[in-house]
């Protein structure tokens, strides 16, 4: 039994709560931890470094009336466990149970759903804008903001309009030197002189108050002075950039020490004006091993709490399409010189390491900028180069304008690697890539493939390189196999027929291929025989294959993992209709239009017709001609 932390019902008890108290508790947080996340994949380094954080806030801070928010959102572990949800947290990222990252229906406590990076400060100072014109200003409004996504563009833009405003807003800085990966970036570099030259509030403050106490003697003596003043300023601390901006900048303070953390958040709390509060921490703090070997310990699969070793598991398996993705590009830089690869802080999770080894001249990780990494392709592929965009899918949303303006629309080569695409299981809602097919396939010069394995990705990310258009591949988080078939070469807008039946068609798209192979075998051990056609292309889509499906079958049944709306079924039946094909036997099989909760995979893909046997069921009541719930014209 936990002695402290079994007995927190609310955050305000914190409020009672001794220095030696918060310690310990943070002990039993950080058992809980180590203790359950050690049996499943789930963000833990991240954790373990915000636990004295989120203590300290939440003794100081009454975050039932006050703002918080966490940025990106991966981080609040701690933070459930103290507001209520220690007894519910052994189902944390289990289907039904809580979610990872924040979730307003879990709890006042948390106000945004998130899951993305940056937003934090944007979002915290709209809600103290809100409250000051609802005249509910004594609310304080305070964001915890990694230094991995401090270098996102939309973090200058929203502390710029702060500090424009003089809004009663906290920016709090949790800086643990990392991102997912080590963080890159003259920022990053910024933030280490930081750390390594701390200064004294108080001399600061004292000195920059005898300054102000100096007469004025006239304009050149005036603006020597003021000179001297901001030369002295910036001499006791280098926060000159965030102060530039408007912010009050303290710190750096230890993010670990309880006692300075009360300190200096009871100080912010009575200040007025933005304030920027630099805490120091370390990702992976009181796990040794995760302090050691904080990339690793982000997300790692099961282990072993006594040492971080690995836990056992069975050995063999398919290769991931991630892994296929990533040696089929190092393939391609081989071959070609010209061929240079863009990430936007996935290295790790695109597991990219072996091509930035390889090739650390043309390896770009430009951080958590997704905006900036497709512009920065835009440019380098007008200056003659071969730029791959290899980012997750519903990420690249992130630089939806770039995607259009600087590729699209001048018609560049740029190669789109959309990984993680369709449901990715515990990570939620935020996570899940449903939305790329519907918002890569809407602009001229784009082809959108979807490969149905790991040799036909190689192949089509090596046609994709040829091309002389803007290409995008959109592949799964999970594994793949090699189909093993007589593989026709990757033609533009071409479908491939794997399996030929007259009694139904099922045209798939991308991974599912599988299962829609295993459900015509089930179906031909009932009589029925039905064609199977591997689309690969949704853009442009194959018409001669609609036309031939539509007119010769008596059904035919569309398969995506993505979302309905605007989707690979959606482009079936607009390319049917073109033609003034009938289409009341056609039903498109996909995610329909909500937002998909947290799962594993192939749970989610049950839900919505989308394994082998939820595909037998729908191809056998087609042939019946009963309409299926769940499938969609």
């Amino acid at each position: 039994m936990h002695q402290l932390l079994s007995k927190i019902e609310s955050a305000i008890q914190l409020h009672e709560m001794s220095n030696a108290e918060l310690e310990q508790l943070g002990g039993e947080i950080r058992e809980v931890l180590c203790n359950l996340l050690s049996t499943r994949t789930a963000h833990f380094a991240s954790n373990l470094g915000v636990v004295e954080l989120c203590l300290a806030m939440h003794s100081v801070f009454d975050f039932r009336t006050d703002r918080l928010i966490w940025d990106t959102g991966h981080q609040i572990y701690p933070h459930k466990l103290v507001t209520g949800r220690y007894h519910e947290f052994s189902t944390i990222r289990t289907r039904g149970g809580l979610m990872g990252y924040p979730n307003p229906k879990e709890s006042e406590y948390d106000l945004f759903m998130t899951g993305h990076a940056g937003c934090s400060v944007s979002t915290v100072l709209g809600l103290r804008s809100g409250d000051d014109l609802l005249q509910q200003s004594e609310r304080r409004s305070v964001a915890v903001i990694g230094d991995g996504a401090f270098p996102s563009g939309i973090v200058y833009e929203a502390m710029n309009n702060a500090g424009g405003m003089k809004a009663d807003v906290t920016v709090i800085l949790n800086d643990n030197k990392m991102s997912i990966c080590p963080r890159v970036g003259g920022l990053a570099t910024y933030l280490d002189r930081l750390r390594t030259t701390p200064f004294y509030t108080g001399l600061k403050n004292e000195v920059v108050r005898v300054l102000n106490m100096v007469p004025v003697l006239g304009d050149p003596t005036e603006r020597f002075l003021a000179q001297l003043k901001e030369g002295v300023k910036a001499g006791l601390h280098g926060g000159m950039l965030f102060e530039d901006l408007g912010f009050r900048y303290i710190g750096p303070i230890d993010g670990h020490n309880i006692a300075v953390l009360r300190k200096y958040l009871q100080m912010v709390k009575n200040l007025k004006g933005p304030v920027l509060l630099h805490v120091v921490t370390e990702k992976g703090h009181g796990f040794s091993p995760a302090a050691s070997d904080p990339v690793y310990f982000h997300t790692p699969p099961a282990f072993q709490v006594e040492n971080g070793q690995p836990a056992p598991k069975a050995s063999g398996g398919s290769k991931a399409f991630t892994h296929y993705a990533s040696d089929s590009i190092a393939c391609q830089m081989r071959r070609n010189p010209k061929v240079t690869v863009h990430t936007a802080a996935m290295c790790q999770g695109n597991k990219l390491e072996p091509v930035r080894d390889e090739f650390p001249d043309r390896f770009f990780d430009v951080g958590i900028c997704e905006s900036h990494a497709v512009a920065f392709a835009a440019g380098q592929c007008k200056a003659g180069l071969r730029p791959i965009v290899d980012i997750y899918s519903t990420f690249l949303q992130r630089s939806y304008d770039q995607i259009f303006q600087e590729v699209a629309l001048q018609n560049l080569p740029v190669v789109f690697m959309m990984d993680r695409a369709g449901l990715t299981g515990p990570d939620g809602p935020t996570h899940h890539g449903l939305f790329d097919i519907a918002y890569m396939r809407v602009f001229p010069n784009m082809v959108v493939m979807a490969p149905a394995d790991g040799p036909e990705l190689s192949a089509m990310l090596e046609y994709a390189v040829d091309h002389d258009s803007p290409c995008s591949l959109r592949y799964p988080k999970t594994s793949t196999s090699d189909l093993q078939r007589e593989r026709p070469p990757i033609e533009l807008g071409k479908a491939e027929t794997v399996r030929q039946g007259d009694d139904g068609v099922i045209v798939s798209c991308g991974a599912l291929l599988s299962s829609c192979l295993e459900a015509a075998e089930q179906l031909a051990e009932e009589g029925l025989q039905i064609s199977v056609v591997n689309a690969r292309f949704i853009k442009p889509i194959d018409t001669e294959m609609v036309r031939r499906t539509v007119t010769e079958s008596p059904f035919v049944v569309t398969v995506e993992e993505g979302c309905l709306q605007g989707g690979f079924g959606s482009a079936f039946l607009e390319a049917a209709s073109d033609a003034a094909l009938d289409t009341r036997h056609v039903r498109r099989l996909g995610i329909p239009d909500l937002f998909v909760e947290h799962g594993e995979r192939e749970d989610l893909l049950a839900d919505y017709h989308l394994t082998p046997t939820g595909l037998v069921a729908v191809c056998r009541e087609m042939a019946q001609g009963v309409e299926v719930s769940g499938a969609a014209h």
